[in-house]
């Protein structure tokens, strides 16, 4: 059965900055981007990717983002998820969210750092439980 996950800003970021291959974090990245997972994205999502992507103190390469934005767009999967009545500590994590609510089901999850930040649901995961998800699947 195929998988949908929904990538938030922190995850990436913290796979781009380790420099350990077997991080969660890491290890999520290389695993969304497989046959058997489908990277889910909107519009607003690569907007705050390409922002936050693109501060100063990340220092990331331009064609590294360039690569890693484009490569969500050619094989990702792109929805405009239906806006929601829910609030959320961090406002900005909405996107995320309705996202992963319009695909809902067992085989669709947000991946994020910050557990706090949303409504404790079992779609919503770390990229440890998101990586034990994929083993057993």
């Amino acid at each position: 059965m195929r998988l949908y996950v929904v990538v938030d800003t922190n995850v990436l970021v913290s796979a781009l900055l380790s420099k350990y291959e077997d991080a969660a974090t890491v290890q999520v990245l290389n695993r969304v981007f497989s046959d058997d997972v489908g990277f889910l994205y909107s519009n607003d999502i690569l907007n705050e990717y390409a922002n936050v992507l693109n501060r100063p103190k990340f220092i990331f390469p331009k064609e590294k983002i360039d690569f890693l934005l484009g490569s969500i767009r050619k094989f990702g999967i792109f929805i405009s998820p239906k806006s929601s009545e829910v609030i959320l500590p961090d406002m900005k994590d909405l996107p995320f969210y309705e996202l992963v609510l319009e695909k809902r089901g067992n085989n669709s999850y947000l991946v994020t750092g910050n557990i706090k930040h949303f409504p404790r649901e079992p779609f919503i995961v770390t990229p440890r439980e998101l990586l034990k998800i994929l083993d057993n699947n």
